[in-house]
């Protein structure tokens, strides 16, 4: 996953800082050093980063916390204000009728992102048409109606019509009716004249609500460049990044796309249509740093078709620690969707792990082995799934004949099931990150006091 170096790099930053008896200048000057390689690592731009170090610094040493919390505990949390700082503000596109014209280079997945956000607009209740308006890729066109096949959206193109404005003019009739209009445009392999004064005509005659720049999270610091051409001819509103899951770096797009004053609107996380997100600084951030993100497990059980009861019902236990295995055989079978393990999983705090232990729950592993590992459930007894405790030598090399898998598999299972419970229990020690946690659990008092009893 892109950034994953980061998150662990962060993540032991702050360990560091929680672990110590006391701060002094060493330890900050310490705690920046690392944050620095973190970041420049990450190929976040190096100017933001001196100028996020000279900030974490002044406030550091300058500001006193207040009563009732600890030096490390406001450390932290002027760490956490400063990342948040080069995220850039949050913003959302409206779910309301309008025109969307989509931008960018070659190979950055703005036909692709077309469909995903065609399926986010209809899951919203609107209706979502697109426009087929790259006149130079040839695959664009059928691409485009093979998503609107996939996706319910309605499609327009003129094949061979080398004109993106006809193409568009004689689309208004067509898709009079539709709500959603999203508009595929013309990529290159570098910014040239030619696409940006293409382009500047197309956006007069589209007069779209949202310009969005599609770009790709391996694109690294050309990401700032690319977005100021494109808002200097179109005007852009908001930014989508593809590629999330990917192993780029990822910090250069985020960085220089946040210095332009662009918002982020979405991210794409996968290959799939539903691995697209609202994009969130707070809650990407919360994720980076461990802390997870309540809300985002609710959207999940939403998507896998779990009532709004059943699905606090779910996060609840796994927050508090308290499931076993008859919940994770519910939960494995509900999210078995591609990516909507990973994602859950995502929104789940990991709080202070052991050095050591940072790969307790290989995730990509856990969806390969899921059939596996419920075939393996569906052989335990009612008794051992609601109490795995009682679970011994014996009830393994039974339920391994019974399943047709190794012992070792039955055993590799209970051991990432006493992980996640293992983790979920660590984060109640994590006093900066359970403030934290606390401040996003507001909006749900039942899921905040069974988080801190």
């Amino acid at each position: 996953m892109a950034l994953d170096n980061l998150s662990s790099s962060l993540r032991e930053t702050f360990r560091k800082i929680t672990g110590s008896s006391y701060i002094d200048k060493n330890v900050i000057k310490e705690m920046i050093r690392d944050i620095q390689r973190a970041l420049l690592k990450a190929d976040v731009n190096v100017k933001l980063t001196l100028d996020l170090s000279r900030k974490i610094e002044e406030r550091s040493e300058n500001e006193k916390p207040p009563a009732g919390m600890t030096p490390q505990d406001y450390i932290l949390k002027i760490v956490y204000e400063e990342l948040l700082a080069i995220l850039g503000k949050s913003s959302n596109l409206k779910i309301q009728p309008q025109t969307i014209m989509l931008v960018g280079l070659y190979g950055q997945g703005k036909t692709t992102t077309a469909g995903k956000l065609a399926r986010f607009f209809i899951k919203k209740g609107l209706s979502t048409g697109f426009v087929a308006c790259d006149v130079h890729r040839p695959a664009a066109f059928e691409q485009l109606r093979t998503l609107s096949e996939q996706t319910g959206a309605k499609f327009f193109g003129i094949k061979g019509e080398k004109n993106p404005v006809k193409i568009f003019n004689q689309s208004i009739e067509e898709l009079k009716d539709i709500q959603v209009k999203i508009v595929d445009t013309s990529g290159r392999d570098s910014l040239d004249s030619d696409l940006l004064d293409e382009i500047t005509k197309l956006k007069k005659a589209v007069n779209p609500d949202e310009v969005l720049l599609v770009i790709d999270a391996t694109v690294g610091q050309q990401a700032g460049p690319q977005a100021k051409s494109l808002m200097d001819a179109t005007g852009l509103t908001g930014v989508i990044i593809t590629k999330m899951d990917g192993t780029g770096k990822a910090g250069g797009a985020l960085s220089a796309v946040a210095q332009t004053g662009v918002p982020v609107y979405m991210i794409g996380t996968g290959e799939h249509l539903e691995d697209f997100e609202i994009f969130s600084p707070k809650k990407f951030l919360g994720r980076l740093l461990g802390m997870g993100d309540p809300e985002a497990l609710l959207d999940v059980a939403q998507e896998a078709d779990i009532s709004d009861e059943k699905a606090e019902e779910t996060m609840t236990k796994i927050m508090s620690g308290k499931f076993n295995l008859m919940d994770m055989y519910d939960i494995w079978e509900k999210f078995a969707k591609p990516s909507l393990m990973k994602r859950l999983f995502d929104s789940i705090p990991v709080g202070k792990m052991p050095k050591g232990a940072s790969n307790m729950l290989d995730l990509d592993a856990a969806q390969e082995k899921i059939g596996k590992y419920t075939v393996i459930l569906d052989s335990m007894t009612y008794k051992e799934l609601e109490n795995p405790e009682i679970i011994n030598a014996k009830v393994i090399r039974r339920v391994s004949r019974g399943s047709g898998t190794q012992e070792q598999d039955v055993r590799n299972l209970l051991k990432e099931f006493r992980a996640m419970k293992e983790n979920a229990k660590m984060m109640k020690g994590n006093r900066a990150l359970k403030k934290m946690m606390r401040g996003q659990m507001k909006g749900n008092p039942d899921l905040l006091k069974e988080f801190e009893d």
